[in-house]
């Protein structure tokens, strides 16, 4: 099994944005440095808590520094810019990065994003999935383009000047064009299915319970069926929130208690979550109480804390719920003591990772 990281880049508001993107970049450095295989990085324009406004921008300022790490976007928010514009920008990062990009792309789930872009209350699982689509028709196509969909057009019929390049928009370096990843977070996930039809794979989000994630793999044997492929678990990824330490006391004061980084994180998420009408991804039981719905009972239900060994064993024991995945996406938080913060990188991936791909034979 693989481990790689997820950066929902989630601050307490008020701190020094400087120092919050130095935080995070040094984190995927680290990442590099420890042989994470992949690391993701959110965006989100209208939220103070975090402050990585584009993914593909705060990537790009990693180009130069990391070795063997592949980065990528977590997510493109696609009903929130023009499709020519992406898919401009995601085949530049592809060229910068020869070939370590991978696209990740959703529909956004923060509605103050949706409503500062003006697709708030609009269908924006449509809008999602016609950018896609004229992204992935832009790259195939040569100008003039004429791509016109229900909340777009491209075209340069008008004005394109072929014999000195006027007109072209750039293709990626990975042809036909690098991975696209997206992140599944509905029980049941339709989204999955349909994901595995076009080839693209699965991130299940670390903020859904496992009896949650474990509905995704069926839902992406299924896609894989429909157009005669055969899934294989080394496609799905799966993230979650781990935080070891070297005591078992520290472990539960700052991956589990109220006043630590992980209690903040689902602090911040319970409430936007609850606030969106999405408080389900939450619970096992649907008649639960929305009032129970705590960040205590969140986060003691998901955060994996502890000495390597107890990690380990909670890793081996969720595995064993949720069935066979390919990579573990270790999801990053603040880093309210820099030292244990890294500490908890450097373990997870030196000490965590071996002992479970040994209990498992890979």
């Amino acid at each position: 099994m693989k481990h790689s990281m997820f950066m929902m880049p989630l601050h307490p508001p008020g701190r020094n944005i400087g120092e919050t993107l130095a935080e995070d970049r040094e984190a995927i450095l680290l990442a590099d440095r420890c042989g994470y295989s992949e690391a993701y990085v959110g965006e989100h324009v209208t939220d103070a808590a975090e402050t990585v406004t584009s993914s593909m921008i705060f990537l790009a300022s990693l180009i130069s520094e990391t070795k063997q790490i592949m980065l990528g976007t977590g997510t493109i928010n696609m009903p929130n810019a023009h499709p020519a514009a992406i898919a401009a920008q995601a085949a530049m990062m592809d060229h910068m990065l020869k070939g370590r990009f991978i696209m990740g792309i959703s529909p956004g789930g923060l509605m103050s994003d949706a409503e500062v872009f003006g697709n708030f209350g609009k269908d924006r699982n449509a809008m999602f999935v016609e950018s896609i689509n004229m992204v992935l028709k832009i790259w195939e196509s040569d100008p003039p383009y004429d791509i016109e969909g229900e909340f777009w057009k491209v075209s340069v019929g008008k004005t394109m000047l072929p014999e000195i390049g006027q007109g072209f928009i750039m293709k990626p370096y990975q042809r036909p064009h690098p991975l696209i990843v997206g992140t599944a977070v509905a029980p049941f996930s339709k989204g999955v299915t349909e994901m595995a039809k076009r080839g693209w794979q699965p991130i299940s989000a670390n903020f859904l319970m496992p009896e949650w994630v474990k509905t995704h793999w069926p839902k992406y044997v299924e896609g894989r069926d429909a157009v005669g492929s055969v899934a294989s678990p080394s496609e799905w990824r799966v993230a979650k929130s781990i935080f070891v330490a070297d005591d078992d006391a520290t472990a539960k004061r700052y991956g589990l208690e109220e006043g630590g980084p992980y209690h903040f994180y689902f602090k911040q998420l319970v409430r936007k979550m609850l606030n969106g009408g999405r408080s389900n991804l939450f619970k096992t039981d649907p008649n639960m109480d929305d009032a129970l719905v705590t960040p205590e009972y969140v986060t003691n239900r998901l955060v994996l804390a502890g000495t390597v060994n107890s990690v380990v064993d909670q890793i081996l024991a969720f595995r064993e719920q949720v069935g066979d995945f390919g990579n573990l996406l270790y999801a990053c938080h603040d880093w309210m003591d820099p030292a244990l913060g890294k500490r908890s990188m450097e373990l997870f991936a030196n000490e965590v990772m071996p002992r479970v791909n040994a209990a498992i034979g890979h």
